[in-house]
């Protein structure tokens, strides 16, 4: 039996992912909603960890402010 193999980075939660880019809560959610006149396609898609709790993937949302500063 072979183990899956995908390796992903750890969930992290809101308040870790507005530390990393530097933005407000609002301006993420605004970001990632497709009905949002500001909304970026690129910004890494929610994970849900919980009936009511969500997360981004660590290394998505580094990839992205990366690609923001370039």
């Amino acid at each position: 039996m072979e183990a899956f193999s995908a390796k992903r980075s750890r969930v992290i939660r809101l308040p870790a992912c507005l530390n990393i880019i530097g933005l407000s809560r609002s301006t993420v959610f605004d970001i990632s909603n497709p009905k949002s006149p500001r909304h970026d396609p690129t910004f890494p898609k929610k994970v849900r960890i919980g009936l009511r709790a969500i997360g981004w993937y660590e290394d998505e949302i580094f990839a992205w402010t990366a690609s923001k500063r370039a």
